[in-house]
């Protein structure tokens, strides 16, 4: 199975926001934005495997400046990390008021996605060949994350939690 580098697979993706994404105070809904962020990611997973891929999971979901009605929210998604059959795919949310140019960072995530063969079962995911010094970081990063959810996950098996 041939590596595949996370310039191939990589997004970029821009939604303006309105009014109907907005709560009374006219900051954009949580959730709306965390629809994006799965869409984003979900994406990127599928591209890297070139098939069906689903989000296993949320690891981390921050939020850091809201967005408004009439801001341009950029989600940028990239693959940090593939294991056998599930990948870790990092988001980060900007909002960029388009009166001013201003551009906040909105909210960050890391995402679990599992490859699916045609029978929606685990199936092994292409290989990932960090390229950049970017990639190689935040590919060690990943790799520390996915430890640690694999600790919690053996807590909770045993009750620990």
């Amino acid at each position: 199975m041939q590596e595949v580098c996370a310039t191939h697979t990589s997004l970029t993706m821009a939604v303006q926001m309105l009014p109907s994404d907005a709560n009374p105070y006219g900051s954009i809904h949580g959730g709306i934005i965390m629809k994006h962020i799965d869409t984003a990611a979900g994406i990127v997973a599928i591209r890297h495997v070139r098939g069906n891929a689903v989000t296993a999971s949320i690891d981390r979901l921050d939020f850091h400046y809201p967005a408004y009605v009439g801001d341009l929210l950029m989600l940028k998604a990239g693959i940090n990390l593939v294991g056998r059959t599930s990948m870790e795919v990092g988001v980060r949310v900007e909002a960029e008021n388009l009166l001013t140019g201003k551009i906040r960072h909105t909210a960050s995530a890391y995402l679990t996605f599992v490859a699916l063969d045609k029978n929606g079962r685990p199936a092994p995911a292409k290989p990932y060949l960090p390229a950049t010094i970017d990639e190689i970081r935040r590919h060690d990063e990943a790799q520390i994350r996915r430890r640690m959810r694999l600790a919690e996950k053996s807590r909770e098996r045993q009750g620990a939690l």
